[in-house]
């Protein structure tokens, strides 16, 4: 099957939103330059599942233009918008994804998206990496490595290594530091109130935030909580995360003693059952949940959904859940990615610089894979440095460069 998506007449409001973001992505913009003239990736085929909106778009249309065939899919149903999937259909690349397919119709997307064999995959999240060594290691034949996106998919991939089940080389993209310093950060903390606030149209400042994991996303959704007005609980497992919290000068306690107080609630973990039943007995009336972490399992919805006694849409992107002691508690986005699920996700210029690492990386993986064992590598930090300072030169900032006699003092041990 060439593509599958849902309605191709959309190609038009695709394309525009894809050429807004061109306007916004200088490092993009030069990769692809050079892609086009040296054409690095022809006869290769690379496989993407990431979010599918405008930004993912122009990542898959670069590697396009440096000889690639692209299949590519989304890495969450919420996520993917019919508009920017027809796009690229008309681009001319193989696409299958649409907005809320069923869970069935989202493993098979994954599965068209592999069947192509391709050489590289990039992936967010770790689905098209699990496909291939479960239920269709068949299609694992052509692959010589592949990019990872989000500290979920590092996670997984972590995991496989550990137990000697990986047998592809990849890249975590997401350790790189022109991605989690970043999009990490500044691209959680600014998206994720972006759906929020959206959704909601509910004021902040006043409130009380619980934000669940103060990794750097947690970080990102805390400052950015603090900076609209609100008063930050942190809640974390991790001592030296919960001291840095303390002394950037926000709450720390458990989720059981946060439960009560919180007028919103944002998961940051990567973990599983982070907000639970005990948790939701415990909350006040009109407490928003929502995640911003890769998987929908942080906030027990199962669980929400076994307690209730009443469930209702109350409008889009929010479910209201109600209590026998009439208590409602509300849910954004079905419990998925809010940022992606409820809003567009990270700005433009943020995925920039991520989007420029998976570029790159996938070139390295290409030049580079015979050298590569099946285990989770670092980003090169020639690659970091390069995404810095294009993104520097896109802003029109110029910085110093050390002399020989700098380089030689800092060199020298005597």
């Amino acid at each position: 099957m060439e593509s599958a998506v849902r309605d191709i007449g959309l190609a038009e409001s695709g394309i525009n939103k894809i050429e807004w973001a061109v306007n916004f992505m200088p490092v993009l913009n030069g990769i692809r330059r050079e892609f086009e003239c040296h054409k690095p990736f022809k006869g290769t085929k690379v496989a993407i599942s990431v979010h599918l909106e405008a930004k993912t778009a122009y990542l898959a249309l670069v590697l396009k233009a440096g000889g690639a065939k692209v299949y590519i899919t989304g890495s969450n149903p919420l996520s993917t918008q019919d508009d920017v999937a027809a796009a690229l259909v008309k681009e001319g690349l193989n696409v299958y994804a649409w907005h809320r397919a069923s869970d069935e119709e989202y493993r098979q997307h994954i599965e068209y998206t592999l069947s192509g064999k391709p050489h590289i995959v990039i992936d967010d999240g770790g689905d098209l990496i699990n496909m291939l060594h479960t239920k269709r290691e068949d299609l694992r034949a052509n692959i010589i490595g592949g990019c990872e996106e989000t500290t979920t998919g590092v996670l997984r991939l972590r995991a496989m290594e550990e137990k000697g089940d990986l047998k592809v080389p990849m890249l975590a993209v997401n350790n790189a530091y022109c991605k989690h310093l970043f999009d990490n950060r500044y691209g959680t903390g600014q998206s994720v109130w972006d759906g929020i606030m959206r959704t909601t149209n509910l004021q902040i400042n006043g409130k009380t935030v619980v934000v669940a994991g103060y990794g750097w996303c947690g970080k990102g959704v805390a400052a950015r909580a603090q900076g609209l007005g609100a008063r930050v609980i942190v809640c974390e497992v991790n001592p030296i995360r919960a001291l840095e919290a303390a002394m950037d000068g926000h709450r720390v306690m458990t989720m059981e003693q946060a439960a009560a107080l919180g007028d919103f609630f944002v998961t940051v973990t990567g973990c599983s059952g982070v907000i639970n039943n005990k948790h939701f007995a415990l909350m006040k009336d009109g407490a928003v949940l929502s995640n911003a972490g890769h998987f929908n399992v942080e906030i027990d919805v199962e669980g929400l959904e076994a307690v209730c006694v009443d469930k209702k849409n109350v409008k889009p992107n929010i479910t209201s859940y109600g209590f026998e002691d009439g208590k409602n508690l509300y849910l954004l986005g079905e419990g998925r990615l809010v940022n992606l699920a409820a809003g567009d996700g990270h700005p433009i210029e943020i995925m920039d610089m991520s989007f420029g690492i998976q570029a790159l990386g996938a070139k390295y993986i290409l030049d580079n894979h015979s050298k590569l064992s099946n285990r989770v590598y670092g980003v090169p930090e020639d690659i970091d440095r390069q995404i810095a300072l294009r993104k520097l030169e896109g802003m029109g900032i110029h910085i110093d460069s050390l002399d020989s006699q700098q380089v030689e003092y800092l060199h020298s041990w005597k």
